[in-house]
């Protein structure tokens, strides 16, 4: 396996002694692992947003974050908060890093210096554009920016050569935050949680999103279908109130779209608040499952299959995104642990519903992994599963190899860091 693996996830905390009050607000830190020659090497930066730059130069954060209101310097437009601390896209020999609200951030691929905003088109500048992109077949990258408040989802399409092939808007009343997506090879579909949102400059983004799916006056999470031939609304299904961060792959199946999505029971984004208090959540059994939706559009009804518990972060093979896939990566928590700590591996089977497993000692936590094809693959299983595990008591960042086709034997490889890194949220790698 030859080739750099790319992470992105928040960094700083707190600066002039005030810290943040949410795992969301964090700036971005960058890190690339590259692997050749059978040997590791590791570097990370921070992402030198205009945000970072000027709450640096004064010693004290400015601007407001996802969770953290703070309002001692005028936001200008989107990027003016922009964090870049979410994803690292390589994309056509450039990297990109993503947020949730804003431009996509272009970072050198190899030094990972900051080389500032990108603007696909010109009436485009500072429009949000998503931190999860799908890569489709032909080359070519949809993605989305969501706009709550003012109930609008901005749809792309590039080409590879990063120009716009196509842009649309189309209006999702009552829209709430929305962080991932997934394709098929004729539609788009998104996930949009039971929330209440009324903009109010004197509140986070967070506090004001309102849970509005308990209750007798109960609000369904909505799944909108959008056609790729002409981005617009195909059709729109319910299912019971629950939070989606995210998704996993999509396909069409005649007159039907299957996909996998991670559904939490409630509303888990103020739950994660409490990290910044050192606070860790209960592991309960009940709390997500991975599920598979199955979208009928002649009946017009949703139907969902659980195919695992406790899990979150679902990634598929490259070559499989937008086609019928038949494995699905998700973290999970080992049981008989106390705390929703994620420190368990597992390979699906989708059609089976088995799971290749592997389970960290105590101690351990793990981050996002992704399944990465050996050259030529022949299958699903025909490559290796790689990302990062932190021992927090050790202090201790590993980068962790599996091969696909025996989670359970264990990493093959294993790359001990000399210090502890930040926590990253997502990444991906790039085979050379």
């Amino acid at each position: 396996m030859q080739g750099v693996f790319f992470r992105n996830g928040p960094g700083r905390f707190e600066l002039g002694g005030e810290r943040y009050h949410h795992w969301f607000d964090g700036d971005g830190f960058a890190q690339r692992w590259q692997i050749r020659d059978g040997k590791v090497s590791h570097l990370g930066k921070f992402v030198t947003t205009q945000k970072f730059v000027a709450e640096q130069k004064v010693g004290q954060f400015l601007y407001p974050t996802f969770g953290t209101h703070i309002t001692r310097a005028g936001v200008k437009n989107n990027d003016t908060i922009n964090a870049a601390n979410t994803n690292l896209l390589p994309f056509e020999g450039r990297l990109y890093a993503l947020w949730e609200g804003g431009s996509a951030t272009e970072v050198d691929p190899e030094t990972l210096e900051t080389r500032g905003l990108t603007t696909w088109r010109d009436d485009l500048k500072s429009m949000p554009f998503s931190a999860h992109p799908k890569v489709a077949a032909d080359g070519s990258l949809w993605n989305f920016g969501a706009l709550p408040g003012r109930d609008q989802l901005a749809l792309y399409h590039l080409k590879r050569d990063g120009t716009v092939a196509n842009f649309g808007v189309v209006m999702v009343p009552n829209l709430a935050m929305v962080h991932d997506f997934v394709i098929s090879a004729a539609h788009l579909i998104f996930l949009v949680a039971p929330f209440d949102v009324k903009p109010d400059p004197n509140r986070s983004f967070l506090d004001m999103h309102r849970w509005t799916g308990t209750g007798p006056q109960a609000q369904p999470m909505r799944v909108v279908v959008v056609a790729k031939a002409d981005l617009q609304i195909r059709q729109i299904f319910e299912l019971p109130p629950r939070m989606s961060f995210h998704l996993g792959n999509a396909f069409d199946d005649g007159n039907t779209t299957r996909f996998d999505a991670v559904l939490h029971e409630g509303d888990p984004l103020r739950e994660l608040g409490s990290l910044m208090r050192g606070e860790l959540q209960k592991n309960d059994p009940k709390s997500a499952s991975t599920v598979q939706i199955t979208l009928d559009y002649s009946s017009k009804k949703a139907t969902e299959a659980r195919l695992f518990g406790v899990s979150e972060f679902p990634r598929v093979m490259p070559h499989v995104v937008g086609a019928r896939h038949h494995r699905l990566a998700v973290l999970g928590t080992s049981p008989g642990s106390k705390d929703a700590i994620l420190n368990a591996v597992h390979l699906l089977n989708t059609d089976s519903g088995k799971a290749d497993s592997y389970h960290f000692d105590a101690g351990w936590q793990v981050e996002e992994h992704v399944l990465v094809p050996r050259p030529n693959a022949r299958s699903e299983t025909d490559g290796y599963l790689v990302g990062v595990a932190q021992h927090v008591a050790k202090r201790e960042t590993v980068l962790t190899v599996f091969d696909a086709a025996r989670i359970s034997a264990g990493p093959v490889a294993l790359a001990h860091l000399p210090y502890r890194a930040p926590h990253c949220f997502h990444g991906n790698f790039l085979s050379v």
